[in-house]
């Protein structure tokens, strides 16, 4: 039973974002909302309270019925009725229809049993707010809250009216009135202002991405800077060069053979520079990526610290490490849910151990994809290792040794 509950922990809950953790608790406390109140309020009152003539009784019966159906009703539009209300999918535009008629039958039923003297005030009162509840939490999400204020306020009058014939007592208007704006301001303020609070959260988890992608298309327009850098100015001599050689090759001068040999040259010589320009972005610098990783975390909203002893190490070290680094923040930004991430990077004992952490459940890619066991094959190069895995409740922990060793400065990237 316990593993049971762990992997759906694991599967429904870990791996869903704040924003999906918040929404999946509204649902559950709205829904759980709307089949208390009926039990504790109309049920469990009614089956004390009610006169057990023949007629209360079928009124009753009844009462309890369509109040069910209430919140069958009302479980059934709750998602689309936050759906609409967050932009995703249109209402349908009967969804409510059905929770107003079955709202209209259950008023009719309480004032029925009131009129006739079927069951004590107090009941009475309870019964209003729970027929209300049910109709009223996905209400309030479909339409503005001036428009839901209004019509509470108008099927307040009408109640009231419709007890007056009833009760006229000033004391029984007055706990009318104060049942039925109790259940509205509830249904408002526990529906209305947990949706409100779900729209900011997938708000900030849109621009939270947003300014992640961003700072991906800045290093890549980083890149393109670099390339036009070192192709631009050779390539314009090129293209000078070789058509001052054609020129010359036409008149049928000997310089012409000396333009293309230069040619040749700048062009062997741009070869090499782009690839150290790419060499730089495969062979990740373990400073550069470090200063990277705290930039895009930074973006994204997560708090990241970076501690660095990086000083002095082999390059292919460094280059090892790099890579470990720009996984790890991927992983964080991908699937992770962190708010904050620190990476730190010391030497001892002969050996260079990078350590990154952080607090949200950053281990998607240690469940059977590619990106642990590419990293463990480039640290093997250089005889280092990699552990990853969870370090506490809520906490990931990515450790990564690498050896100083001859052998370790011997490799080639």
């Amino acid at each position: 039973m316990i593993g049971r509950i762990r992997r759906w922990h694991q599967r429904h809950w870990r791996e869903r974002s704040k924003a999906q953790r918040v929404e999946l608790q509204s649902l559950v406390t709205w829904h759980a909302s709307i089949w208390v109140f009926p039990l504790s309020w109309l049920a469990l009152p009614l089956v004390g309270e009610l006169d057990r003539r023949p007629v209360p009784m079928a009124l009753g019966a009844l009462l309890v019925a369509v109040d069910l159906l209430q919140c069958a009703a009302a479980s059934r539009v709750l998602r689309p009725a936050l759906d609409d209300y967050l932009g995703r999918a249109g209402l349908p535009p009967r969804a409510m229809r059905a929770p107003a008629v079955l709202l209209g039958l259950a008023l009719a039923a309480i004032v029925t049993l009131a009129v006739l003297g079927g069951t004590d005030p107090v009941t009475t009162r309870l019964a209003i707010g729970a027929v209300l509840m049910p109709f009223g939490l996905p209400y309030a999400l479909t339409v503005p809250v001036p428009v839901f204020l209004r019509r509470a306020a108008g099927l307040a009058v009408l109640i009231v009216a419709a007890f007056a014939v009833g009760d006229a007592s000033g004391l029984g208007i007055f706990a009318t009135v104060m049942m039925t704006a109790f259940a509205a301001g509830f249904c408002l303020t526990a529906g209305r202002c947990g949706a409100w609070t779900l729209a900011v959260l997938w708000e900030a988890e849109r621009a939270r991405e947003v300014e992640a992608r961003l700072a991906v298309a800045e290093e890549r327009l980083r890149f393109g800077r670099d390339l036009h850098d070192v192709l631009g100015r050779n390539l314009s001599v090129i293209s000078l060069k070789s058509e001052l050689a054609v020129q010359l090759a036409r008149r049928g001068r000997p310089e012409a053979v000396e333009q293309m040999i230069e040619v040749q040259r700048i062009a062997q010589e741009s070869q090499r520079e782009v690839r150290d320009v790419v060499r730089g972005y495969r062979e990740a610098d373990l400073l550069v990526e470090l200063a990277g990783a705290q930039g895009v975390l930074s973006a994204a909203g997560i708090d990241c610290q970076v501690r660095a002893e990086a000083g002095g190490l082999p390059a292919e070290v460094q280059a090892a490490l790099g890579w470990v680094v720009r996984e790890a923040a991927t992983n964080v930004l991908r699937h992770g849910d962190a708010g904050r991430c620190s990476v730190r990077v010391r030497v001892r004992e002969g050996r260079v151990v990078l350590t990154v952490e952080n607090d949200g459940a950053a281990d998607a890619l240690d469940s059977g994809g590619s990106g642990l066991a590419g990293l463990r094959e480039r640290l093997a190069l250089v005889d280092g290792t990699l552990e990853a895995g969870r370090a506490g409740k809520d906490r990931f922990r990515l450790v990564a040794e690498v050896p100083l060793s001859q052998k370790a400065g011997e490799v080639t990237s």
